[in-house]
């Protein structure tokens, strides 16, 4: 009878870590949703919204980083751990093509890597959600 409590007790606290990893992960998105969003108001409407452009993503890169080190503190597939590992790599890139001085202007890969950092952030929300909401559906 004790091991079956203590068995659900490891399997409540992976759940419960699993919803906070979730919810960084919904944050780190919400996150890239406004760089997108600041970085069109910079272009299209007032280039003051630039600085909010940077700043954000000096603000909110971290949690990338938090996100590595959780994912494999907590038991989740090979798919959203490939994910995770994604966006700092892509945040990387993103600074690289942005600070870096190239013969060839690989600035012109910004976009298109922020485009893939957007996407990998949201499947990976996608993802988190289908491994946690069936064990919301069983309480």
């Amino acid at each position: 009878m004790t091991a079956s409590s203590s068995s659900d007790g490891v399997q409540a606290s992976e759940r419960q870590s699993q919803m906070f990893f979730y919810i960084v992960a919904v944050l780190f998105n919400l996150c890239s949703i406004a760089q997108v969003l600041t970085v069109g108001l910079a272009h299209f409407y007032n280039p003051e919204w630039w600085n909010t452009h940077v700043w954000l993503v000096r603000g909110y890169s971290g949690l990338s980083l938090i996100l590595l080190v959780w994912v494999y503190w907590v038991p989740f597939s090979r798919r959203v751990r490939s994910l995770t590992v994604s966006l700092p790599v892509l945040l990387g890139l993103q600074f690289l093509t942005i600070h870096l001085k190239f013969p060839l202007p690989l600035g012109i890969l910004h976009p298109l890597i922020g485009f893939a950092l957007f996407s990998a952030s949201t499947s990976l929300v996608h993802r988190v959600w289908r491994t946690i909401s069936p064990s919301l559906d069983e309480e």
